[in-house]
C-alpha cells in the first residue's frame, strides 16, 4: 500500500526552506542521509551536503553523477534527490551549468545506498527509480503551491534488491 499525503504550502527556489516540505523530509528519512542536490538549507538530520554550487553550504562541491561514481565512503540509508525539475531550471540555479544526466545517476545510486534504504525524490513524477532498479514505492507526498504553479511531487521509494519481481 502506497501512503498518499498532501500539503498547501509556498513555493520557494529551496524546496527544504518551506517549512512543510522541510518537516516532511525530516520525518521520512532514515539513518545517514545523502543530500545530493543540497541547496541552501541544512536539514537536522545526519546529512552529506552536496550541491554543484561552491556559495551552498555543502560538504562537497560536485557534478551530481560524479559525486555518485566516486563515493567511497560507507552506504547511506536515504538519498535525497531534489534536482532542478527542467532544463530550464538547471539553467537558471546551477548558473548555465547543466545537471547530470538523471537516467544516468538513477542507475548509480543502488551502489552507494543499503538494501532497504529509501531514495526520497522531489520532481513532477511520483515513480522515479521504479521496480527495474528494485525500488517499490511507499509513499507520495503532494505540495501543492496553489494557482498557475506546478505541485511539487515527492515519493518515497524503498530499495529492496530480489523483492520486485511480484509487484
Amino acid at each position: 500500500m502506497i501512503i498518499f499525503e498532501h500539503f498547501r504550502c509556498p513555493l520557494n527556489r529551496y524546496t527544504f526552506y518551506i517549512k512543510p516540505v522541510r518537516q516532511w523530509v525530516e520525518d521520512n528519512c532514515e539513518g545517514f542521509v545523502l543530500n545530493l542536490f543540497a541547496g541552501k538549507t541544512p536539514l537536522a538530520l545526519n546529512e552529506v551536503r552536496n550541491d554543484l554550487d561552491p556559495e551552498m553550504p555543502a560538504d562537497f562541491h560536485l557534478d551530481a553523477l560524479s559525486f555518485l561514481r566516486s563515493w567511497e565512503g560507507k552506504r547511506f540509508d536515504t538519498i535525497l534527490l531534489d534536482p532542478p525539475y527542467a532544463y530550464r531550471k538547471s539553467m537558471e540555479l546551477y548558473k548555465g551549468n547543466i545537471c547530470s544526466p538523471f537516467r544516468q545517476m538513477k542507475d548509480a545510486i543502488p551502489t552507494i545506498l543499503k538494501p532497504g534504504g529509501i531514495v526520497i525524490t522531489f520532481g513532477y513524477h511520483s515513480v522515479v527509480m521504479g521496480k527495474n532498479r528494485k525500488f517499490l514505492p511507499e509513499r507520495i507526498a503532494l505540495f501543492s503551491h496553489g494557482g498557475a504553479i506546478h505541485d511539487t511531487i515527492a515519493s518515497v521509494e524503498r530499495f529492496r534488491p530480489g523483492k520486485c519481481a511480484d509487484r
